[in-house]
């Protein structure tokens, strides 16, 4: 389970913008960039190779 505090101290690495969490994919959404970062084992994946364009 994903631990939504850090979302106090997480920024997109693209545009250094708020992300919000989404529980229905287990994503941190970057609305400004519009990137998905995939979260795995509960650790976010905040490459943005890894993220997926939404």
């Amino acid at each position: 389970m994903f631990d939504e505090t850090l979302l106090d101290v997480l920024v997109c690495p693209l545009t250094k913008t708020a992300l919000r969490y989404d529980v229905n994919s287990n994503e941190l959404i970057s609305d400004e960039a519009g990137l998905a970062f995939p979260i795995r084992d509960d650790i976010p994946i905040m490459l943005i190779d890894e993220a997926r364009k939404i």
